[in-house]
């Protein structure tokens, strides 16, 4: 029993140091404010990440949407179609159909961070395997 509880306390402790560098993602827009500059990944992850044209995936990972009058309904909203272009370190994502001028618009990241420790987990309340998100809101 005393093993098993040392054995559980080792874990929790090693799964506390967190040694990923956290992904700080910065969005502008750049084009005439035609397109949507998406910067503050690992250059090789975007690499890899690039190879796949196919723009699904890409809407996936770092979907943008038109904010709704009423923000409560942000979780409801259909994504931009557009396309989405790697180049060096960054992702650059123009629409199909312009940015509307007064109108606000947000990107939401999904923090897949795989360095999240035991402990922020603990912290945080969250479940193994539950993503967040942070939306970054942009207007032009």
């Amino acid at each position: 029993m005393k093993i098993a509880i040392l054995f559980l306390g080792v874990t929790i402790c090693f799964g506390c140091f967190n040694h990923s560098k956290p992904v700080d993602v910065k969005i502008s827009l750049t084009d005439s404010n035609s397109s949507l500059k998406i910067a503050g990944f690992d250059k090789l992850i975007i690499a890899d990440i690039g190879r796949d044209t196919n723009n699904e995936a890409w809407e996936s990972l770092l979907p943008v949407y038109k904010m709704p009058a009423d923000t409560d309904m942000k979780d409801y909203q259909n994504v931009q179609p557009g396309k989405y272009i790697v180049q060096d370190s960054l992702v650059i994502f123009t629409p199909d159909t312009a940015f509307k001028k007064g109108q606000a618009y947000f990107l939401r990241y999904f923090r897949h961070d795989g360095g999240t420790s035991a402990w922020q987990l603990i912290r945080e309340k969250k479940r193994p395997g539950s993503v967040s998100y942070k939306d970054l809101v942009f207007s032009y």
